[in-house]
């Protein structure tokens, strides 16, 4: 009878810090949303171990933290945009209004999710112009300048953006900026009075984009959903109705998650 050998076999030197940040780094892939309380607990460090563990994660790109402090998968470990099962059921709820309203402005829709200060595209419709922009599906992007990624950070109260960006700067170890943070604030301000987000090249150069929140049925802003255009004609598509065919789409997706509250996944 064969004997049971473990799947892994520990080093005869190990090096603890190594351990500790490679094991943290799988209880982010497998749980998905990771308090840091926990974290140390699991581990068998103090929570200031862990939370510099937990920097070094973020800081490679391996993590990031929520709107509710706990951490979830980064873009480093290729995994489900938010790495908890709300994610899938709203996808799968969104993808019929992405693929109409890309049908209805011929150019490519996207629904994306906001992670800390990133945004991550959970699905995008491609549009049917030649030249339209590519599926956008898996990208992450800096929150502050998506415009799905501002009209999420709009939903926010100034006084919890900056909160929020003031953990990120600590996390990362950088510097907190003010005046960085004021042009944010100014710009989600206009986002609020004119309930869409504008990307004029922001991120991608020859790109344009415009987006909007989307809320779950107990009214939290969950998503973001944009359109992506050719900068060529971006001027144009916004012309003739974009941000009305958006507006209506969003609405449309949010009839369809009345019954829909993420929180509860």
């Amino acid at each position: 009878m064969q004997k049971n050998v473990p799947l892994r076999q520990p080093p005869r030197y190990p090096v603890d810090s190594v351990d500790h940040a490679l094991a943290l780094m799988e209880m982010v892939r497998d749980y998905g949303r990771v308090r840091l309380s926990v974290a140390a607990r699991l581990l068998g460090v103090s929570v200031s171990t862990a939370h510099r563990l937990m920097a070094m994660l973020v800081y490679r790109g391996y993590a990031v933290q929520d709107s509710s402090r706990r951490y979830i998968p980064g873009p480093a470990l290729g995994v489900a945009p938010a790495g908890v099962p709300w994610t899938a059921e709203l996808r799968q709820r969104a993808a019929p209004h992405l693929e109409m309203l890309a049908g209805r402005v011929g150019e490519t829709a996207n629904l994306m999710v906001r992670a800390g200060t990133e945004v991550r595209f959970l699905a995008s419709a491609e549009g049917n112009q030649e030249d339209h922009v590519g599926s956008r599906q898996g990208a992450t992007l800096p929150a502050a300048r998506a415009s799905g990624g501002k009209a999420l950070l709009a939903a926010l109260t100034p006084g919890d953006v900056e909160r929020l960006y003031r953990r990120h700067a600590e996390l990362v170890g950088s510097p907190f900026d003010p005046r960085e943070q004021a042009r944010l604030a100014i710009e989600l301000e206009s986002v609020r009075a004119r309930g869409v987000a504008l990307n004029d090249e922001v991120t991608e150069e020859g790109v344009g984009a415009v987006g909007t929140a989307v809320r779950d049925g107990s009214g939290a802003a969950v998503a973001g959903l944009t359109v992506s255009v050719p900068r060529g004609r971006f001027r144009a598509v916004l012309d003739a109705g974009l941000v009305t065919d958006l507006l209506r789409s969003r609405a449309e997706l949010e009839t369809d998650l009345r019954g829909f509250v993420a929180a509860t996944w």
